[in-house]
C-alpha cells in the first residue's frame, strides 16, 4: 500500500487505545508503520535491484523483529536532543513499534504485488489480491475515523471507540474482497478448465473494488477477462504464447542483472513483440499505457532479426 495509507494506520492505532500504553506511542506507530519501505531506498547503495529487494526482509519475520528496535532507537535519540515531559516506556514502546510494522506487512500483503513474509526464511511470495495498491476507500475510512475519534475526544467521550470500530470495518472490508477474490478465481478456473490454467489471478481495479481484472496463463499462454457484479465473469476470446523460450529472453539474464531481478520478482512473466522489438514485461501491468512507453515494468530485450 501507500505511505499514506500506512501513516494514517499508524495514527489510527495510536488512537485506538495504543498511545496510552507509553509516551511517543503515536510517533512509534507512524514511524515504524513505514520503516519497511526502506529497503527501495537502501537498495541501490549496496548495488541490489530495488524490485528485487522490495517486500523481502523489511516485509517478512525478519524485519518484524529487527526494524522495532530501530524505531525504538530513533524515538530515544529524539528524546535525548529534544527532552520533553513524555514518559517512555521501553518495552511497551518495542510493542507499539512491533505492532505498527505487522500492520504495513500485512496491508502489503493484502494487494497484488505480493509480500515475501517468511524471509529470511524463504523467498516465497505471499498474495492477498485483495485490494490495489491504493485504495481512496481505505483512505476516507481511516479520515474518518480519526475524525471521529478528535469529534469525541473534544466532546469529553471515549475517543478510541471510533477508533476501533474503524479498524474492525477495514478488516471486514478486506476480508470481503479476499472472499470475492477467491470466488472469482474458482469462477475462473472453472470456465477455463479446457485450457488447464496454471494460475488465474483477480486483480482489484482502482477505486471499483466490486470489479476484477482478471489474467490467466499456462505453460504455454496467457490470457485475460473481467469481472462485475452486473456482468458477472467475462473471458477475452483468444490468448497470447507466454514467449519465455525467446533467445533474446535467455541472452539477457545472463547480460542484464536488471533481467534476473524483474523474473524473480514477477508473478506472471511474459515476453512481448512489438514494432520489431521484444520485452519482458509481467502480464497484469502490460497493458497500462504507462509501460508501454517504458515504465518499471516493461524491459527492452532487443529487436528481433
Amino acid at each position: 500500500m501507500d505511505n499514506l495509507t500506512h501513516t494514517l494506520t499508524g495514527v489510527l492505532l495510536g488512537r485506538a487505545g495504543l498511545k496510552r500504553l507509553t509516551g511517543r506511542a503515536t510517533a512509534a506507530l507512524v514511524i515504524s508503520s513505514n520503516l519497511p519501505d526502506i529497503d527501495s531506498w537502501l537498495a541501490p547503495l549496496f548495488g541490489m535491484q530495488p524490485i528485487a529487494v522490495h517486500r523481502g526482509f523489511t516485509h517478512g519475520i525478519g524485519g518484524m523483529v529487527v526494524l522495532p528496535f530501530f524505531t525504538v532507537a530513533i524515538i530515544l535519540i529524539w528524546e535525548r536532543l529534544r527532552p520533553g515531559k513524555n514518559l517512555i516506556r521501553l518495552w511497551p514502546l518495542l510493542l507499539v513499534a512491533f505492532i505498527g510494522g505487522l500492520s504495513h506487512s500485512l496491508f502489503d500483503w493484502a494487494t497484488g504485488y505480493g509480500t515475501r513474509l517468511l524471509e529470511p526464511f524463504s523467498h516465497r511470495w505471499f498474495y492477498g489480491d485483495a485490494l490495489f495498491i491504493v485504495d481512496p476507500w481505505v483512505w476516507i475510512a481511516l479520515i474518518v475515523g480519526l475524525e471521529l475519534s478528535w469529534r469525541a475526544e473534544r466532546a469529553g467521550k471515549n475517543s478510541t471507540s471510533p477508533a476501533i470500530a474503524v479498524l474492525a470495518g477495514i478488516c471486514v472490508y478486506v476480508a470481503f474482497n479476499i472472499g470475492l477474490t477467491q470466488r472469482v478465481e474458482a469462477a475462473g478456473r472453472y470456465s477455463l478448465s479446457a485450457v488447464r490454467p496454471t494460475l488465474v489471478v483477480a486483480s482489484p481495479e482502482p477505486l471499483l473494488f466490486w470489479r476484477r481484472q482478471i489474467e490467466w496463463r499456462n505453460a504455454e499462454v496467457h490470457g485475460s477477462g473481467a469481472y462485475d457484479f452486473i456482468r458477472g465473469l467475462h473471458l477475452d476470446p483468444g490468448s497470447e504464447p507466454n514467449r519465455l523460450d525467446d533467445p533474446l529472453l535467455a541472452r539477457a539474464i545472463q547480460a542484464n542483472p536488471r533481467v534476473g531481478a524483474f523474473l524473480f520478482w514477477s508473478r506472471m512473466p511474459v515476453v512481448i513483440a512489438s514494432d520489431g522489438k521484444h520485452y519482458l514485461t509481467d502480464q497484469r501491468f502490460s497493458g497500462r499505457p504507462a509501460d508501454r512507453r517504458g515504465g518499471p515494468f516493461l524491459i527492452p530485450l532487443g529487436a528481433t532479426h
